[in-house]
């Protein structure tokens, strides 16, 4: 299933940070980040419910989109 975030990665620092966690909590699922969008969008492929696992993240605010 795809996930789609706003998030608050507006940085190469935050997205450096995001990118650890994403690979730390996401090791078999895909993702994307579309930080030229205005909505900073994050794309997840997996088949998890990623949803709650990043929503309740430190590193980076993110609210899943319908």
């Amino acid at each position: 299933m795809i996930y789609v975030f706003k998030t608050s990665v507006d940085s190469q620092a935050k997205f450096e940070s995001a990118s650890a966690l994403l690979d730390l909590l996401l090791p078999e699922s895909q993702w994307n980040f579309d930080l030229e969008d205005c909505d900073n969008i994050l794309r997840v492929d997996s088949e998890l419910n990623v949803a709650e696992l990043l929503q309740n993240n430190a590193i980076f605010d993110c609210i899943e989109l319908e």
